[in-house]
């Protein structure tokens, strides 16, 4: 599901909100996580899952194309852990 989906998926469930508000809300939910990830805290949606940033530490690698070592600097990734009511639907038999 694309960000495009998922709106018009939310619009058709809500008929009393318009399609223009429903964009608005996701655009700010998503700004929002953006956000608290990019001050370097943690979101946590309860039975979904929790959002973090984790730090990658420089090293060593190559370059596929010739062989050669480079050096690939020190990085921050976003993580996600999925919560237990999530695994546990995706996991039912």
């Amino acid at each position: 599901m694309i960000k495009s989906e998922l709106i018009s998926a939310l619009a058709t469930e809500n008929p009393h909100l318009t399609q223009k508000d429903v964009e608005q809300v996701v655009t700010v939910i998503i700004e929002t996580v953006v956000g608290a990830l990019e001050g370097g805290g943690r979101v946590e949606l309860r039975g979904f899952g929790a959002f973090s940033v984790r730090t990658r530490p420089a090293r060593s690698g190559r370059n596929p194309k010739t062989g050669q070592p480079v050096s690939v600097k020190a990085k921050h990734v976003p993580f996600f852990k999925s919560g237990k009511e999530l695994r546990a639907r995706l996991n039912a038999d």
